[in-house]
């Protein structure tokens, strides 16, 4: 935790996921001393934030990425993530730590998988992801397809590629 000239500690305001100069990620942490209003950034490298934040704190992008989901889902995947960064002693949450929640790593996706998702219905797209990703992950894959898609598909709504 970082503290402030007037002896203070600092507070945690936000963390933004960057790349450096060289291309690697990194974290850039935002505080303020509640006391005297300074205000500072500090850039990280990717996984070191944990000791400058003062309490369980996600990202810009990952917060951005669970606003977009429909509030009945954002409700349980937020408490999914934060289950398990708490597990693994971590205190931020990454557009990575929340894609890889349930299943442990990142799942991939294929171009024309990704396509396909596109043009799902928004209310239903991120939850189409997770639960395609949660599957690939259970079957240990590591890449969701267009043909993962099709069995989820026909699994959930019968609607299975038709043969010509």
């Amino acid at each position: 935790m970082l503290t402030c000239g007037c002896g203070r500690w600092m507070h945690t305001e936000g963390i933004e996921e960057r790349m450096n100069s060289e291309g690697a990620p990194q974290g850039f942490i935002r505080s303020e001393c509640r006391g005297c209003g300074l205000t500072v950034g500090v850039d990280v490298p990717e996984g070191q934030a944990d000791g400058l934040v003062d309490r369980m704190l996600w990202t810009d992008d990952a917060l951005h990425r669970l606003d977009r989901m429909p509030p009945y889902l954002a409700v349980l995947v937020r408490e999914d993530v934060e289950h398990d960064i708490r597990r693994h002693g971590q205190r931020v949450v990454t557009l990575d730590t929340l894609l890889r929640s349930r299943t442990g790593e990142r799942i991939e996706w294929d171009s024309e998988a990704e396509g396909r998702l596109k043009r799902v219905p928004a209310p239903v797209r991120a939850m189409a992801r997770i639960e395609l990703e949660r599957t690939a992950a259970d079957r240990g894959l590591s890449r969701v397809t267009v043909a993962l898609m099709e069995e989820v598909k026909a699994k959930y709504f019968g609607m299975g590629a038709q043969k010509a």
